[in-house]
Parts: structure tokens; sequence; C-alpha cells
């Protein structure tokens, strides 16, 4: 490993322990960006005296800090707070099937550096994750943020992840990553910083909720459609990840029983039909077998078979096949998004990843599936819209995950490097 960098970079040794009152504050604070005591005594219904003595102990802490004073309303201004942007860096990695993204953020949520390239997940762990680290070295180092303490690390992987250990389970698309000790690896480089996994489309959910156009939504469900097919649930404003962290795994609902085989070993998933990989699968046949479509010319710049990016792209110019093709794919995953739909009633079901680019006729297609196939009471109030934020969520997603604990009363006041599960006891 590269740890060239490493003795000229500031890490989280400890970081201060917080009360139960304090994290309310906190997140008061981080929803608000600015706000005062007033204000804190009116949301939260704690007294003036505790108010005043929990800012004052979070000042000291330095989680947060003056900020000037609010609008003018009569009166004396009151003086706001904000949280810290100065107290230190956390850093979010959106690992995907082909690609890296990073994103430094400081403590307020601001973006200081952000950074993407292409890569294989197959390469195994110990290769993409010494890139993620060399590169978050680098970008530390170029932006001039070396002075800044690591607090956390955010990480998102495109596989079932066991939450509690932070480790892969049996994840069909990255051969080697099977129960890889990510934490502990990530942590010989980030000596004693919160470092936190999990499955990548929870992340996109908790961005989309944090960043995107599921601020203030509490039940919502981010559907990533890329290589493959999977949802993030957000119920009552929290990431719902079932009992062993795999909730949401919709790409591996069987919808035809006669479909091809998908990457799990059963035969017609959705993701075997209707993901990214399968939709370019379709196209590539389609043109091999003489279909009449547009789609022939850009598989002639191509090494071996069409992109996802090549149908909606055709789409676009009116290729009949390529809007049929799409529309099936969209049929296919509204109808599992309906089931959805009928048991947990989503405020806001927000489609995401590479195959959103497919863009209106996709979403026309599912939301027509879900219309037709849910309860008239489920979709009342139901919206069903494309990311805002598409390429990044994924990575604010990991930057946040890891906040979610650095802002936590439940945190150990020492980080352990042999035993990630102690954070969650």
């Amino acid at each position: 490993m590269n740890n060239s960098c490493a003795s000229s970079l500031h890490f989280s040794d400890t970081l201060p322990t917080l009360e139960h009152d304090e994290e309310i504050l906190l997140n008061h604070i981080r929803d608000s960006g600015a706000i005062s005591k007033f204000e804190l005594v009116d949301r939260t219904g704690f007294s003036r005296s505790k108010i005043n003595l929990r800012i004052e102990s979070l000042v000291k802490k330095e989680f947060i800090k003056e900020v000037g004073a609010g609008d003018y309303t009569g009166g004396r201004r009151s003086v706001q707070f904000s949280l810290n942007g100065s107290m230190g860096l956390i850093l979010g990695a959106d690992i995907g099937a082909t690609s890296i993204d990073l994103l430094i953020s400081n403590l307020s949520g601001e973006a200081l550096a952000r950074y993407s390239e292409p890569a294989l997940v197959s390469k195994g762990p110990n290769v993409i994750l010494d890139r993620v680290c060399d590169l978050f070295e680098q970008m530390i180092e170029k932006d001039g943020l070396g002075s800044h303490k690591v607090l956390g690390i955010g990480i998102g992987v495109p596989g079932p992840v066991n939450f509690r250990l932070g480790i892969l389970v049996s994840p069909p698309i990255m051969p080697g990553w099977d129960e890889f000790p990510i934490i502990p690896y990530i942590r010989n480089r980030f000596p004693d910083t919160i470092v936190m996994v999990d499955n990548d489309v929870n992340i996109m959910a908790l961005g989309e909720h944090v960043k995107g156009v599921g601020v203030g939504v509490d039940n919502l469900i981010f559907v990533k459609i890329g290589t493959g097919i999977g949802a993030g649930i957000i119920c009552d404003g929290k990431i719902f990840r079932g009992t062993d962290g795999c909730a949401g795994d919709i790409g591996h609902i069987c919808v035809d029983q006669n479909g091809p085989i998908c990457t799990c070993g059963n035969r017609g998933c959705l993701e075997s039909l209707a993901g990214g990989r399968a939709i370019a699968l379709r196209a590539t046949q389609a043109v091999k077998n003489g279909e009449a479509t547009i789609l022939k010319k850009y598989l002639e710049n191509r090494t071996s078979s069409l992109t996802c990016e090549d149908v909606g792209n055709a789409a676009k110019e009116g290729d009949t096949y390529a809007i049929e093709l799409i529309r099936d794919s969209g049929q296919f995953i509204g109808e599992v998004l309906a089931g959805l739909v009928n048991f947990s009633n989503p405020e806001m079901i927000v489609i995401g990843g590479g195959g959103s680019k497919l863009g209106n006729v996709l979403l026309t297609s599912i939301r027509r599936m879900v219309l037709k196939r849910s309860l008239p009471l489920a979709t009342r109030n139901l919206n069903i819209m494309l990311s805002a934020i598409s390429d990044d969520v994924g990575v604010w997603g990991a930057v946040n995950l890891a906040l979610n604990l650095i802002l936590s009363s439940n945190k150990p006041a020492r980080i352990s490097t042999q035993h990630p599960e102690a954070i969650f006891r």
C-alpha cells in the first residue's frame, strides 16, 4: 500500500462524547443550517436554562459555532448557531460496479472536493480500497485540506451488506469481497477514524433524503437502475435495512418464471430483464438478429456490445425498438414497485442510477404500471420522479452515513480497529 501521504494527514483520534439532549439539538441545527436558542426552545420544548447549558457544551466541544444574528423581527437580533465546518473532514466513497465516486465534505455539509474515475469492482477489495485511500489522500493534499482532521468515512458498495459488521455477504458481482474486513482495512490508512459501510442503494436513498428531491420526505423508496436494480428504503426518516441488512434487494424478485438466468442463479429476476446490463444485451441481440433499428449504427462503433446509454440515445432519436425496449423494462420495474407501494405506502419513489438517464420514457412506463397495479389510496399522495442529483446522490449519502454517527450520542469514545460491531452495542 502507498502510505506516502499519511504522515502529513491528521486523523480523529477521539471524538467528544455527546449527551442525548445534545444530539437532539445538533439534529435541529443540522436541519436548519443556522438557528437561534429561542427557536431551539420552541422546537424542542427544552427550558432556556437547558438550552443555554447544552449550547455552551457543544461550542466547547467544537461541534457548533456562532454565525451572527438572524433576521430582524423587532427587538434585539438573536445570535444563531450552525455546525462547525472547521471541526474536520468527512469522506464519502460510492463504489459502483464500474466506477469510484468520491466526495470530501466538512462537518457543516459543504462540498470541498469531488472526484470520479472508472474502476472495475471485480478487480477485488485490495485493489479498489487501496485506490480509494490513495485518491482521498491525493484530494486532501491537492485541495490544501491536510491541516484538518478526518472525522469519518462513509462507503457504499454494490452488494448485500451486514451493516452491523460492515462486511459484504456473498455479493454476486464482487469476487473476493465476501466477508472482506473493509472497516479495519480502511483504518490501516486512516487510523482511529469512524468508518461506516453500507449497500450502495441505501446510501443513495440517504443522499436523496438529505440533499435531493426527498428532503423532508420521511417515507421514500429510492430505486437504483444500474448494472442491476436495487431499492433503498427510508421509513419514518431512517434507513430501513431489515434484520440482516438486505431489505430492498428488489432486483432478485421474480417477474418471469420462464425468464433468463440471473447472476444470482435463479430465473426471471427483475434485474435480469430490466437492469442496465439486460437492456444492453437485449438491444445487442436484436441488432444481431436483424431488427430494424438505428441501434445498428451504435453497435458498429462498439467492440462487442451496446450499452444502456446507446439505447437511451436511440430512443431520443425516435427509434421505435429502443423506445419499446425501455417501456418494457419500465413495466417490469413498475410491477414490482406496485407491490412495494401496496405494502409500505411511501410518499415518494425516486428513480436514480445510470438507468435513470433513459429519461421520461422509462419514468412514464413505471408510473403507469404503478398506478395500474396499486390501490387508489396508496397512490393518492404518491410522487414518482427522477433523482435531481443522480450523479452525486451516492457520495452525499456516504458522507451523511458517517455524519449520522459523528453526531450521535450512541458512539464509542474511541473507535476500535478490531471490532467495528462495537459501534452498535
